[in-house]
Parts: structure tokens; C-alpha cells; sequence
């Protein structure tokens, strides 16, 4: 009952019911809710700090960063879930918060793809600086399974080059990118080596075109920390994987480069195992495996990586070496 009249009065105020409406559409930083809202930073951060000691909302540090998001379990979750269920979207005050609310996400995509523009050959060499790329691929091959794959999409595939360590293994292959450089120079890498089974599409990995249940094989290497919203990333993925598939994800570990966002365009300073456990897990899926590579030598700007293997609950049929389909286990060992 107390924590029920803690959340009534947290919420019945309006700046505070604006926040709550703007947190239920995309997790944002303390910066941005105030270009939103037009109001002062103390102002802003302390309506944020009733909502938060409310449990309306969850408060995360990544650096020097605050981000804040609807929360996402306990009855206070289901609280504010259900209160934005009534709120009254035509509303002029909210509406015009939701049109600045694009215009943030606008401003934040398009720094994003001019990164992503302007290093879109270097890419492959940029990553190198931050990660043991060879052992990670390794490691997602073997997490993997063993045999042929018949379907696998790579989302956010920018060089291409996670297709390429998999096309001896694959029947087909399709990865996504938004930006046209990324698949230009993909498309380029791909015919290069003759792997006309591989294929690169523009498209949107929050709303992919794909029916349900399509692959048997689906990778998220280094895209994650792009993300605005990695939760919705997992989900889709896991809506168009099919029963008993994979889901790969590689990403760095939590860590406090800074200079990651100002300079390479990173949302998010990496994932504890945790997170990566949740994501999944509200996703539907089932985690098997997380791995950790640590740096191969000490260093401020030398990374650790995760790899994290989930599985979709259900079978999947996949064939032997005559070609006839055969039982796949539930779940990964």
C-alpha cells in the first residue's frame, strides 16, 4: 500500500508524468530529457530522482553519463506500464515532447551514420584496436554448433565480415546494415571471394523483413553499444529465430572510455553478463553460455569482450550428411 501511494504521488505531477511517457519510448540521458522538456537541469534531475526512489524508473552510470529508463520488473513496473496505458497520447504539451523526442533520436542516428560514413574502410582495422578479433570469431564459430547452418542473419553487419568467417559454413546467409557505405563495401569484400550464398540488405534491425521463425543461426557481433534501445534489438531477433536456433552476441564488457562516444559514436560503454542474461531472457530466450575475453595485454584502451550464446526454447530440424532432416536438441550443452 505505501509503495503503491509512493508511486500515485510521484507520478501525479506533470513534468514528472512527461518524463515517464518520454522514458516509456526510448531510454535517454539526463541531457537529452532536458532539450526535451525545455527545463532546467536541477529541475529535471530531481523530478528523475522521485520517480527513481518510487521505482517508476531505472538510473544506470556508464561513465560519466546518466541514462534513465522505464522500469523494467516489480509492481512498480507494472504500474507504469499500465498508467501509460491511459495516458493521452493526442495531448498537445505530450505530443510536441514526442516530436522533439525524434528530433533527439534523429540528431543521434545521424551522428551515427556519419561515423559510420566517414570509416567505413577502416572499420575492420578500427575494431582490431579495441578487441582479440580472431579469437572472438573463433569462439562464435564454435558457439556456434557443429555442422552446416541452413540459415544465419547477421544484424548490423557493416563490413560483412562476420558472413565471411561463416560462409564455408552456411547454406545461406543475409546481413543487415542501415548504412549504404558499410553495405557497399561489404557487397564489394563478398564477391571478391566469390560468396554469392551471402548476401547484404539495407534495413532496420528493430523492425527486420522477416516472417517468424526464419533462422537457425542469428549473430549480433559489436552492435549492441550502437543501439538506442538493445533490448528491442534482442527481442526482434529472437521473433525471427526460428525454434532451438542461436542467438551469438559479442560486446565489450563494462568499461569507462569515454572517448568511445565522443570519437567512435558508442551509446552504450558495454554489458555485464547480466545484462546480456536479461536481455535474453526477456527476450524468451534461454542463455547457455557467456564467455569473457580479457585484453590480450593490459592497456586503458584494450577491451574485454563477452560472447553470449542463447537458445530458442523448442526444436529445430537439421539435416545430416544424406540430406534427411533429423532432431536437434532443445537446448545447447
Amino acid at each position: 500500500m505505501d509503495k503503491l501511494v509512493t508511486a500515485l504521488r510521484a507520478a501525479g505531477e506533470p513534468t514528472r508524468l512527461r518524463l515517464l511517457v518520454l522514458l516509456s519510448h526510448s531510454e535517454l540521458a539526463v541531457t537529452e530529457l532536458v532539450t526535451i522538456l525545455r527545463q532546467s537541469q536541477p529541475r529535471v534531475s530531481r523530478h528523475l530522482k522521485l520517480l527513481a526512489e518510487a521505482g517508476l524508473i531505472d538510473r544506470f552510470r556508464e561513465g560519466s553519463w546518466v541514462f534513465y529508463r522505464l522500469s523494467a520488473a516489480g509492481a512498480e513496473a507494472d504500474f507504469a506500464r499500465q498508467l501509460m496505458g491511459l495516458v493521452p497520447h493526442e495531448d498537445a504539451t505530450l505530443a510536441k515532447d514526442l516530436e522533439r523526442l525524434a528530433q533527439v533520436r534523429l540528431a543521434r542516428s545521424e551522428r551515427a551514420a556519419t561515423y559510420f560514413r566517414e570509416n567505413a574502410q577502416e572499420w575492420d582495422q578500427i575494431r582490431e584496436l579495441h578487441l582479440p578479433e580472431e579469437v572472438v570469431e573463433a569462439a562464435l564459430l564454435e558457439m556456434s554448433g557443429s555442422g552446416s547452418i541452413r540459415n544465419l542473419l547477421d544484424l548490423g553487419t557493416g563490413t560483412g565480415r562476420i558472413l565471411e568467417i561463416f560462409a564455408d559454413r552456411v547454406d545461406q546467409a543475409v546481413g543487415i546494415d542501415q548504412s549504404q557505405e558499410m553495405l557497399a563495401f561489404a557487397r564489394s569484400k563478398l564477391e571478391s571471394e566469390s560468396y554469392g550464398h551471402c548476401q547484404v540488405r539495407h534495413g532496420d534491425l528493430f523492425d527486420l523483413p522477416f516472417e517468424v521463425d526464419n533462422f537457425d543461426v542469428i549473430t549480433v557481433h559489436q552492435v549492441l553499444h550502437f543501439l538506442d534501445d538493445p533490448a528491442l534489438a534482442v527481442r526482434e531477433a529472437a521473433r525471427v529465430l526460428k525454434p532451438g536456433g542461436r542467438l551469438l552476441i559479442a560486446d565489450f564488457a563494462p568499461h569507462s572510455l569515454d572517448f568511445l562516444r565522443d570519437e567512435h559514436a558508442h551509446r552504450r560503454l558495454g554489458f555485464s553478463s547480466d545484462e546480456l542474461r536479461t536481455l535474453c531472457q526477456q527476450a524468451g530466450l534461454d542463455v547457455s553460455e557467456i564467455r569473457r575475453f580479457p585484453p590480450e595485454e593490459k592497456s586503458d584502451e584494450k577491451l574485454t569482450v563477452l560472447c553470449c550464446l542463447a537458445v530458442k526454447p523448442g526444436t529445430v530440424e537439421k539435416m545430416n550428411q544424406s540430406g534427411h532432416a533429423v532432431p536437434a536438441l532443445e537446448k545447447a550443452e
